[in-house]
Order: C-alpha cells, then sequence, then structure tokens
C-alpha cells in the first residue's frame, strides 16, 4: 500500500478536540484524581522515511488500579493532517515500538502471552505477531540495522551463559524450596525497591524468524563484562546501540563487584554481536560516568556523554566524540556549562541534537560538533524523547500546565505541531494556575530563581495561603514541566498559590551552582529557601505569608525536617504545618543504610566513620527538641533508597513531644507513590493537611 496519502480507515482515530471549537469555562481546579487518570503520550517513533509516526497512549482502569499501553499510529503526509489511528488491538499492553528499516513493519514488547516478548505488526495494520518466546522476560530490545537481529535484555544468571531456560530453572528451583533464607557476601544485598536474587541485566542476541514459529534461543554477549546492562535501576535499553554495520555493539557498564555500591565508573564497551571475543573498553582512561553511546553514520566514530569526577552522580555530563580507529577522544562544546541528557546525531553528522536542564527548562539544543556552537531551538517546557528520521523531527514536550505531548517539526523551517492533546483540550472544565518565574539574590549573592503559581480561581486584590514546594535531589529542579506525583497545579487547582526555589544544588544553572550543596545540605540551601520566601513575598501581594506550610520529598522531605529545628522563628517566618515525604531524618544513619552509597558519601566528603563531624553538622536528628510545627510523615515500604526507619524516626520524634503529627504509610510503594489508587489517597492525605492547617 502506498502510505504517503493512506488514511488507514480500518483503524481506529484518536480523539482530538476539533479545531476552533469554543472553549469551555473553567468550572474546577485539578484534582488529584484527574492527574491519576489522565491519559499519558510517549515514546514518538518515526518511520525510517519520516512519513509515519508512532506513539504509545496510556491509559488508567482506576476501578482495577492498573494501567496498560496502547500504539498509535499517524501518516505526517496525509492531506487532512488526520489524527492519530490505533494500531495495536483492544486488549493489548505493549510498549517500546520500533520500525523495521522499511518501515513497513512496528515491533512492540508485550506480555500478552504471559511474558514479556516481542511482537510485530504490518504498519498498514492488522494481527500482531509473535517474535520471541524465550524463557525470561524481555526487558528491552534494540533492532539491527539491517532489521534481522534483535540485541535484548533480560534478568539473567551469569553461570547460565546463554541458556536463558537455566535461569528460569533456577528461579523455579528457589520458589519450590521450603527454606526462604538468603545469604549474600556483598553488596548491592538490596537496590532501590528490589532484593537481589543473584541476577544480572544480561544482553542477548537472536535472529528474527522467517515464519510464524517464534524464536526460543539466542547468544549472550559481552560475557566478560560483568555487570547491570542496562543499569539498575533505571537503565533502558538505549544504553547498548549496534554499529551501523552490524557486526558489534557499544554498551554501558560498570562493575558488578564489591565496590559496585560506592562506584559511578560507567564504561563504554565494544562488543561482538556473535558473542565471540573480548570486550573493549573504549573509555578505561576516564573513571568517572560514561554513557549514552551514539554511532555516526559511517561507523568511525562515537558521540557519548561522560563526567568527570568519580564518585559524584550529579557530575556535568560533558559531550565526547571518539574516533574509534585512532582511539582519540575529544570534548564538544567544553566551554557548554550544561549537563546533557541524551544525543541524536544529524544525517549530515555536523550537529548533535541535545536536551538538557536550563535556568528552570528543559529545551532542546543543537551542538555544532566542529566549533561547539549550541544554540537553542525549540524551548517552552521540557523537551524529551527526540527523534530524527529524514528531516523529520519528533519529540514530547511537558510545561507546568500540560502533560507530556508529542510533537513534530521545529527544525528545516518546519512549523511545529501538537499530534496529541495537551491537558488542558483532555479536561476542558479544569482551570490551571498562571505561573512565572522570578529571581532574586540568594546565597553568596548569587541570582536564584523560582516559580511562583498563582491559584487556578485567582482573582486580583486576595490573598491566598501558600504551599511552599522543596524539590529533591538534592541535584533536581522545580521548574517549568509537569509531575505526576509533585504538581503545583494540583495546589493550585485546591485554592493555594505556590511558590518553588530552585536552591543552590539545583541543576541548569551551571555546575557550579549544583556543586554548591555539597558538604552544605542545611545552610547554604536554606538561606536560598529563606531569602527566596521572602522575595517571594515581597515581589506578590497575593501570597498570605502567615498561612503558608512546606512541603518535599526525598531531599525536599529532609529539607522539611531540618526546617523543623532551623526555620520556626518569627522573624525568619513561621509555618503552619509541614510535610515530610520519604525524607531523610538522620543524615549518620542514612549512611549506613542506604544501597547507593556513591551518593552519601560524595555529599558527605567520606564515610561516616573517616567524616562522622561532617555527617552530623547538617543532621536534623539533632535538632528534635526544637520542633514545634505540626508535621505530615509519609513513607513507602519498599524505600530502600531512604528506608522507612528515616520516616518512623521522624515521626516517633514528632509524636514523643505531643507534637501534631500523621504518619501516611504505604506497604506496596517505593520511593515515589505510583499506584493509581494510592496516588490519589496521597493527594488525598495531603491535600487534608493543609486544608486543615490553612483553611480553603
Amino acid at each position: 500500500m502506498n502510505l504517503r496519502h493512506a488514511v488507514l480507515p480500518m483503524l481506529v482515530a484518536l480523539a482530538l478536540p476539533a479545531v476552533g471549537a469554543p472553549a469551555v469555562a473553567a468550572t474546577r481546579g485539578l484534582q488529584p484524581m484527574d492527574l491519576a487518570t489522565l491519559d499519558r503520550y510517549s515514546s514518538p517513533t518515526l518511520s525510517p522515511d519520516g512519513r509515519l509516526l508512532v506513539l504509545a497512549k496510556r491509559v488508567v482502569d482506576y476501578d482495577a488500579n492498573k494501567a496498560s499501553s496502547s500504539l498509535w499510529i499517524e501518516n505526517l503526509l496525509a492531506r487532512d493532517a488526520a489524527p492519530p489511528v490505533r494500531l495495536t488491538p483492544e486488549g493489548w499492553n505493549v510498549n517500546s515500538p520500533a520500525f523495521s528499516p522499511d518501515g513497513s513493519t512496528v515491533y512492540f514488547l508485550s506480555g500478552k502471552s504471559g511474558s514479556s516478548q516481542l511482537y510485530a505488526i504490518p504498519a498498514e495494520g492488522g494481527t500482531p505477531r509473535q517474535l520471541t518466546d524465550f524463557a525470561l522476560d524481555v526487558g528491552g530490545y534494540q533492532l539491527s540495522p539491517d532489521g534481522q537481529r534483535i540485541a535484548f535484555n533480560v534478568e539473567a544468571f551469569l553461570d547460565c551463559g546463554s541458556d536463558l531456560a537455566c535461569s528460569k530453572d533456577k528461579l523455579d528451583a528457589v520458589e519450590k524450596d521450603p527454606a526462604t533464607g538468603v545469604v549474600y557476601d556483598r553488596m548491592f544485598v538490596r537496590h532501590w525497591d528490589a532484593w537481589s536474587d543473584g541476577r544480572l541485566n544480561r544482553v542477548f542476541v537472536a535472529g528474527l524468524p522467517d515464519g510464524d514459529t517464534p524464536v526460543t534461543t539466542a547468544v549472550a554477549i559481552a560475557t566478560d563484562v560483568v555487570g547491570d546492562v542496562p543499569s539498575r535501576p533505571f537503565g533502558d535499553s538505549s544504553e547498548y546501540t549496534w554499529a551501523p554495520d552490524g557486526k558489534s555493539l557499544v554498551l554501558s557498564a560498570r562493575k558488578s563487584d564489591r565496590g559496585e555500591p560506592w562506584s559511578t565508573n560507567f564504561d563504554l564497551y565494544q562488543v561482538s554481536a556473535d558473542g565471540t571475543g573480548a570486550a573493549k573498553n573504549l573509555t578505561a582512561g576516564n573513571p568517572a560516568w560514561d554513557t549514552g553511546a551514539v554511532f555516526g553514520a559511517d561507523g568511525n566514530t562515537l558521540y557519548y556523554r561522560a563526567m568527570k569526577r568519580p564518585g559524584f552522580e550529579a557530575d556535568r555530563l560533558q559531550l565526547m566524540e571518539l574516533d574509534l580507529a585512532t582511539g582519540k577522544h575529544r570534548a564538544i562544546a567544553p566551554a557548554w556549562d550544561r549537563s546533557a541528557d541524551s544525543i541524536v546525531v544529524s544525517e549530515d553528522g555536523e550537529t548533535l541534537y541535545v536536551t538538557a536542564q536550563d535556568t528552570g527548562e528543559h529545551p532542546l539544543f543543537a551542538v555544532h560538533v566542529d566549533s561547539g556552537g549550541v544554540t537553542e531551538i525549540i524551548g517552552d517546557g521540557s523537551i524529551g524523547s527526540v527523534q530524527l528520521e529524514n528531516g523529520t523531527l519528533a519529540f514530547t514536550r511537558n510545561s507546568m500546565v500540560s502533560g507530556a505531548q508529542v510533537f513534530v517539526g521545529g527544525i528545516n523551517g518546519a512549523p511545529e505541531r501538537a499530534i496529541t492533546p495537551s491537558a488542558a483540550e483532555m479536561l476542558p472544565e479544569v482551570g490551571f494556575g498562571e505561573f512565572e518565574q522570578f529571581t532574586f539574590t540568594g546565597w553568596n549573592n548569587d541570582t536564584v530563581h523560582g516559580y511562583v503559581v498563582k491559584p487556578w480561581n485567582y482573582e486580583e486584590g486576595k490573598q491566598y495561603p501558600v504551599a511552599f514546594l522543596i524539590h529533591g535531589g538534592p541535584q533536581g529542579s522545580f521548574g517549568n514541566g509537569w509531575s505526576y506525583r509533585w504538581n503545583p497545579q494540583t495546589y493550585a487547582g485546591q485554592g493555594y498559590a505556590v511558590v518553588m526555589i530552585d536552591f543552590h544544588g539545583s541543576v541548569g544553572y551551571g555546575q557550579a551552582f549544583t556543586d554548591a550543596i555539597s558538604q552544605h545540605w542545611g545552610d547554604r540551601p536554606l538561606e536560598d529557601l529563606q531569602k527566596g520566601w521572602k522575595a517571594a513575598q515581597d515581589k506578590y501581594a497575593f501570597l498570605d505569608g502567615d498561612n503558608a506550610c512546606a512541603l518535599g520529598a526525598s531531599y525536599g522531605g529532609y529539607m522539611v525536617n531540618w526546617i523543623a529545628g532551623n526555620w520556626h522563628t518569627p522573624s525568619s517566618g513561621a509555618w503552619k504545618c509541614l510535610v515530610n515525604h520519604d525524607g531523610v531524618f538522620d543524615t549518620r544513619m542514612m549512611g549506613f543504610v542506604t544501597e547507593e552509597l556513591w551518593f552519601t558519601e560524595w555529599e558527605n566528603g567520606g564515610t561516616p566513620w573517616e567524616v562522622p563531624e561532617n555527617f552530623e553538622a547538617f543532621n536534623p536528628s539533632r535538632h528534635v527538641a526544637d520542633w514545634r510545627v505540626p508535621m505530615l510523615v509519609v513513607h513507602g515500604q519498599q524505600d530502600f533508597r531512604i528506608p522507612v526507619s528515616q520516616g518512623l524516626g521522624a515521626f516517633t520524634a514528632l509524636q514523643r513531644q505531643g507534637i501534631e503529627s500523621k504518619f501516611l504509610y504505604f506497604p506496596d510503594e517505593n520511593h515515589w507513590v505510583l499506584k493509581p489508587h494510592n496516588s490519589v489517597q496521597w493527594h488525598d492525605t495531603v491535600n487534608g493537611w493543609l486544608e486543615q492547617h490553612l483553611g480553603q
């Protein structure tokens, strides 16, 4: 079928608002149920000719307390600019789309067979065909350049080699064993929200079947690289990539050994695609993080991102170029003081399209490979999931007033065009709070940025109670983006104003600004928060500074604990209430019980026994005698980054002193609250706490 002007009539069209439809007057603000059940769009994937766009749509079945995703497709060159139509069948939960080299087939992962396997469906629509039937779940994959093979990752035991069934047999044997004890002789004992069972994320290669019989066997590659590929807990298949000739792959890995919990030394390895030969370490000279490898079109050049300082997870990720023939490394745009988050190479090889945090936003930049010149090309929010094929650019953008939308255009003179609806279009009755960025002079006389958000029903001349949100990380940012966990619009939707400060330690303002928080968790950021709160009140008369609560999670929760003992005098601004979600309560014990030790050891300048004074310098638990303000404490049992004992410690300190307090405990959540019903309960509990103390 000629797809240039096809409308794919056999598929179901994605509902989009009619162009020019009259606006519906807002009758309410954003509510927790809206946030939990809002459709989400992601994974824009272009066909090699740039004509077809596939994207994922996630919908929530709130009654079933689960979500599922489907794939939708649009012919970008159709004359009528029709909206995307459904590609995968009803009842299928799918992810990870990819096109065949000729654009005729779309691949994806699905658990339809009972385990996560690879499927294919014609781009013009039809019935999916199962391509793999491995003994283990496929976690991610990359299609070979010729479309004949896949590299894929599974959780497997190292001593099982290429035998995938061996790992399944081992797991079954453990399940049948009446003894449940597990003996460990090194860390990681547990990571993020899972206990170690001896498996690693491993990469295999398999040929795709010609007929209807799924492939069941594969070859393990990089067997001498003993480490998780992709990395845990958040790595994905972008951490390995095929060479253009299909003979090798490059992957990013950290050694899985005794020192792994305090190491950030990821290296790039080139490995044979047939599993033979030894892996070649391409970045052995850098003892810090190397990742995100992308080949140039000729296969002779590798672009990647690299940190310089071992042990620091928030160092600047600098753009690098590697000549594979000579082994020569070169920094691209070394003077650009931003940390690159992704790389897409232009077809002519002259430009890298790169996303990076920048002054409260996350734009797309064009970086000239030879000169190092940097130009912002797409901004106004947070840009992600960038794809470029045959001159067509696709990407996602979210902002403080919308979840991620899929767009095309933005380069080569093509106008930006939204393919999927915004939050406002999906929720026409909802009003969103207007927001504005402001600046003030903070610690060290540096310029510090913040955002203020008006309540959804703002009226000139009125004052409003305030939710003062403190971001985590601490090397993070609360800026012009959308979150499904900490979203300022949910507070604006309750009638509150919102203030957020990107204190020293935040990302997107230069590496020196980010570095400033290390070994200074309690002084420099606190100074910024205090000065920022005052500056916001001076600038925005609608903020009721005498009727405000401070809220934060992770480092933000730590800061809430720190504020409780160090920011409560009338002269510095009193808080009506506090909310501490998964916050550090005892920094000394945190150095022993967290799993990624490099974090606490970098942030405190060593181990708790080497520099005990550093761990105690800004320890909230030392100041509980000065706590006075009512606090809601939230914690998840499966949080191994900041274990639940930290939340229980804070709650005990509050209760023992008779301070008004509540403890919201989730036995089935990790550092984040993800399940739809739990998310609504979290928001309802937090909003109830604010209403109790602030009114509304």
